[in-house]
């Protein structure tokens, strides 16, 4: 009997690592194909560049070894890594006719982009926390925030992050499929393969939303948590320059979450936004590709430091040319 049983468990792997996805992507619009790949080339190769950039000027410039550049640079390293799993796939498939996938490729991507996107959701809470201390504890800033804590954080991030992606890898590794195996988005996302499977989704579904929403209910505490104290300790301030300040170092901050946890919310805890695959896509456009270029971006143009390296890095370059 037991032998039976693993002669059937064999037998159903097999099926299964057997099984061919084919990427639908965007291909309902053949006369976009090419500018899409362009665009999307452009946002990759500002997303690579922009965030080795980032944690190569981080590194460089002693004034940014702070907590605060320690979360951004792992920020910054996730990016790429998200980015760099999801997006050349993708330009593949707008180039190529053959948009297949293999089961094991679909998995591991899921699996990787997962581990990226929750980190992300945690890092950011992270972050939060930091300009928490910064604002409302100034002068135990650097003892509040020590080195062990951002460690502690940045590794607790990744930890969970990958605790909730082998879940979601487990239940969709228990799915059967059909033959019709044409995956409605650019990206080996949940609900796309749940969506072709013959299993009944209903379990699965409920597992990613319920998980999904607990980790943006969590991160989004500690964030609006953290923002209310700030904005009290603002508000007490009696000049107006210290709020200005307090609020500049703010800004980069709450732009790159309200961005982030907007579009997250919106695609996967809003039920009515599953209706259009459509609304799916750009979405997950939104966050897998322009997102992770968007947060270099907003960090240093916004931050003296920054731009004050990469400008002294531009012109040693340009020195060293002319030489």
């Amino acid at each position: 009997m037991n032998h039976s049983n693993a002669s059937v468990f064999r037998t159903q792997n097999n099926q299964t690592a057997a099984v061919t996805f084919i990427l639908l992507g965007f291909s309902e619009y053949p006369d976009l194909q090419l500018p899409l790949f362009l665009v999307f080339l452009t946002i990759y190769t500002v997303t690579v560049l922009g965030n080795l950039g980032m944690i190569m000027v981080i590194r460089i410039n002693p004034k940014l070894h702070t907590p605060m550049y320690f979360f951004l640079s792992h920020l910054s390293f996730v990016d790429f890594c998200y980015s760099t799993t999801v997006t050349p796939k993708l330009l593949e498939n707008l180039v190529v006719e053959d948009r297949t996938i293999c089961f094991t490729g679909c998995i591991m991507q899921f699996f990787f982009a997962c581990i990226f996107v929750v980190t992300e959701t945690f890092m950011l809470a992270a972050m939060a926390y930091d300009r928490f201390v910064a604002v409302c504890n100034p002068l135990l800033y650097t003892v509040a925030m020590s080195r062990r804590l951002c460690s502690l954080l940045v590794v607790a991030s990744y930890s969970w992050s990958l605790v909730c992606s082998l879940t979601y890898t487990y239940f969709l590794l228990t799915l059967s499929f059909c033959r019709s195996n044409f995956i409605n988005n650019f990206v080996c996302e949940h609900a796309a393969i749940v969506a072709v499977s013959c299993s009944d989704p209903y379990v699965r579904q409920k597992v990613i939303l319920v998980s999904a929403t607990f980790n943006e209910i969590s991160s989004l505490v500690i964030i609006l948590t953290s923002y209310a104290f700030i904005l009290i300790t603002v508000m007490k301030m009696p000049s107006t320059g210290g709020r200005q300040k307090a609020f500049s170092t703010c800004a980069s901050h709450l732009t790159a979450i309200t961005i982030f946890h907007g579009t997250i919310l919106f695609l996967y805890c809003v039920p009515n936004s599953k209706s259009s695959w459509l609304v799916v896509k750009v979405a997950s456009v939104f966050y897998t590709v322009v997102i992770p270029m968007l947060n270099p971006l907003i960090y240093s143009l916004r931050n003296k430091d920054v731009k004050e390296t990469v400008r002294k890095l531009v012109i040693t370059k340009l020195l060293c040319h002319k030489i």
